[in-house]
C-alpha cells in the first residue's frame, strides 16, 4: 500500500534508508551486533570465607552500581531466658546512633548520603540484622560504618531513654492497630512454645523498659556478639574487595563491652507445648472513622511444623501455599489467589468471615504452620469448626492440578521475591548463618517440582499428631474451649458432623 511504501523508504535520525531489507535480515553496512553471553555458573554462586576469629564473609554477585551490605547476628529474642526480655527490641531501636566514629545517628545518615546510602536494622526471634544499601564504590565506607555500628556503640543515657520512649509508643500504637496480625502472631508462639525459646515475647514488655540500661545490653553483646555469630554479607560487590573491608575493620577489634562479662550463650531447642493464649478485647472502637471497621474476634490456630533445615521444610511450604486465603477483599483485585483451599472452601462459602489466612513460621530447630480467621463474635463457634475442618481435610486426597498450582505458585513467588536486592541479601545471610552455605533458587525450585501428593499428607498426617496452639483475640464469649478444639483436630475422619457434636 501507499503508507507503508512510504514507511519503508523513509529516512531515521541514522542517515540511511533501507526501503527494502527485512526485519529478519542484518542491516547492510551496520557493525555486526555482539551479544553479553552467559558467564559460568560459579559466577553467581554464593561465597562463603571464614576469617581467623570465626566471622563469616558471604557474598553474590548481581549487576548494578548500587549494593546491599549487612551484618547479621544469631542473636534474638529466644536468646533471653537468661535475661530481661526485651533486649532484642532495644537493640533493634539503637541501631545507627552514636558509636566511637561517629557522634550522632544525623552524622551516619550523612556519611551514607554521600554514597546515596540508606541504613536498616530488624531484629526477629533469632537474628539481628544491620543493614545498608549504598553505591558499590562507598563499600569500604559502608563495612567501617556497620563494624563500628555493631561493636562500638556508645548507647548513651539520652539514647536509651529516647528509645524507651519509642518502645512505649510502639507498644500503645501495636494494641490499638486495625489489625491485629503482629498481636496475634506474638500469642501464637508464646501457646505453642510456652515460655522457651521462639515462644519469648519478641517486643519489649511495658514493666521491663525502665529497667533495661547499658550494663543490661553490654552484658547481652558480650555474650551474643561474637564473631563466631556473625555474617558480614553482601550483594552486588566482588568477594575479595568485601573480605578485604572484613580483615580491615571486622578483624582482631575489640568491642565497647570488652570481655570477661559472658554470661554463656543459651543454646536451648525449642519445646513444643500447645496450648491456648486468650486476650478479651473490646474491638468496636479499634478503627475510628466515618466508616469503621466492623467489631471482629480473631482466632489463630496453629500445628508444630519443622525446621526449615529438614527435608520436610519444602512440602510444609507447598502446603502453606495450597491453602493460601486471604481477606474477604482482596488488596490484588479479583482472581488474586483465588484457587486455594481457604479461599475455595472457606471465603467463597461464607460470607460472614472477613479473613483466613494460613501463614508458615520457621525457625532452626522448629516451625509452626497456622491459620487466621476473623469474623463477627457471634460467629466465633462456627468459624473455629470450620477452620479446624480444614486442618483435617488437608490429610486427604490433594489433587494434581491443585498441587501443580500451588509448586506453580511458591516458585514464582521465590522468583520474584528474588529479583530485589535486599530480599537476596537476607536470604544468603540467613542461609549462611545457619549452614555456612546457600541453596541457589534453581536447586531450590529443583526440589519444590519434586513434591508429590504423598509427601504432603506425609507431612499434615505427622503435625495433626501434635497439640493445637490456639491465640484468640476479642469478645471470647462463644469461643470453644481448648479441650473442644484438641478433639475435634485429632479426628481422624474429618467428618463435619462429628465436629459438629464436640461443638455443640
Amino acid at each position: 500500500s501507499r503508507r507503508c511504501g512510504l514507511a519503508a523508504g523513509r529516512s531515521y535520525s541514522g542517515g540511511g534508508a533501507y526501503p527494502s531489507v527485512s526485519l529478519t535480515c542484518p542491516l547492510p553496512g551496520v557493525p555486526k551486533a555482539v551479544f553479553a553471553a552467559a558467564e559460568s555458573r560459579e559466577r553467581f554462586e554464593t561465597r562463603v570465607t571464614v576469617l581467623e576469629n570465626g566471622l563469616r564473609v558471604a557474598s553474590q554477585n548481581k549487576f548494578g552500581q548500587f549494593c546491599t551490605v549487612g551484618i547479621l547476628v544469631n542473636s534474638g529474642s529466644r536468646h533471653e531466658a537468661k535475661y530481661l526480655s526485651g533486649i532484642s527490641h532495644f537493640l533493634e531501636k539503637l541501631a545507627f546512633s552514636s558509636t566511637a566514629q561517629f557522634g550522632s545517628k544525623d552524622e551516619i545518615l550523612l556519611t551514607l548520603e554521600k554514597h546515596g546510602g540508606i541504613c536498616d536494622c530488624q531484629a526477629s526471634r533469632d537474628t539481628i540484622m544491620y543493614a545498608v544499601s549504598a553505591d558499590a564504590r562507598g563499600l569500604d565506607t559502608v563495612v567501617n560504618l556497620l563494624a563500628d555500628v555493631t561493636l562500638q556503640p556508645r548507647l548513651s543515657d539520652e539514647e536509651i531513654e529516647m528509645t524507651r520512649m519509642a518502645i512505649r509508643f510502639e507498644l500503645e500504637d501495636l494494641n490499638m492497630r486495625p489489625d491485629p496480625e503482629p498481636l496475634l502472631t506474638e500469642m501464637i508462639h508464646a501457646a505453642a512454645f510456652r515460655d522457651n525459646t521462639v515462644g519469648l515475647n519478641r517486643f519489649c514488655p511495658v514493666e521491663n523498659t525502665d529497667k533495661i540500661d547499658r550494663d543490661v545490653l553490654h552484658s547481652y553483646l558480650s555474650s551474643y556478639y561474637t564473631p563466631d555469630r556473625m555474617v558480614l554479607a553482601g550483594v552486588g560487590i566482588e568477594h575479595e574487595h568485601l573480605v578485604e573491608c572484613a580483615r580491615k575493620y571486622l578483624l582482631g577489634v575489640q568491642p565497647v563491652w570488652g570481655t570477661g562479662r559472658s554470661r554463656g550463650v543459651d543454646r536451648s531447642v525449642a519445646q513444643y507445648t500447645g496450648g491456648i493464649v486468650k486476650v478479651e478485647k473490646d474491638m468496636s472502637d479499634v478503627s475510628l472513622g466515618p466508616t469503621p471497621i466492623p467489631e471482629l474476634t480473631h482466632i489463630m490456630i496453629g500445628l508444630e511444623s519443622c525446621s526449615f533445615l529438614e527435608d520436610d521444610f519444602i512440602p510444609f511450604a507447598v502446603l502453606n501455599m495450597m491453602m493460601g486465603g486471604g481477606g474477604s477483599f482482596s488488596a490484588g483485585g479479583p482472581g488474586k489467589g483465588m484457587f486455594t483451599r481457604l479461599y475455595l472452601n472457606v471465603l467463597n462459602r461464607h460470607h460472614w468471615m472477613y479473613n483466613a489466612t494460613s501463614y508458615h513460621h520457621s525457625y532452626e530447630d522448629t516451625g509452626l504452620l497456622c491459620i487466621h480467621a476473623s469474623a463477627d463474635p457471634k460467629q466465633v463457634r462456627e468459624m473455629v469448626e470450620i477452620i479446624t475442618r480444614e486442618f483435617i481435610l488437608m490429610a486427604g486426597a490433594v489433587g494434581e492440578v491443585e498441587l501443580e498450582r500451588a509448586k506453580t505458585q511458591l516458585k514464582s513467588m521465590l522468583m520474584m521475591n528474588l529479583e530485589s536486592r535486599p530480599v537476596i541479601f537476607e536470604d544468603v545471610g540467613r542461609q549462611v548463618l545457619a549452614t555456612n552455605t546457600r541453596k541457589l533458587p534453581h536447586e531450590l525450585c529443583a526440589l519444590i517440582s519434586q513434591v508429590k501428593p504423598t509427601d504432603i499428607k506425609r507431612v499434615v498426617t505427622k503435625m495433626l499428631h501434635k497439640k493445637p496452639a490456639v491465640a484468640a483475640l476479642g469478645d471470647l464469649t462463644d469461643l470453644p474451649t481448648y479441650e473442644h478444639i484438641q478433639a475435634a483436630l485429632s479426628s481422624k475422619d474429618g467428618r463435619l458432623p462429628r465436629l459438629y457434636r464436640l461443638f455443640r
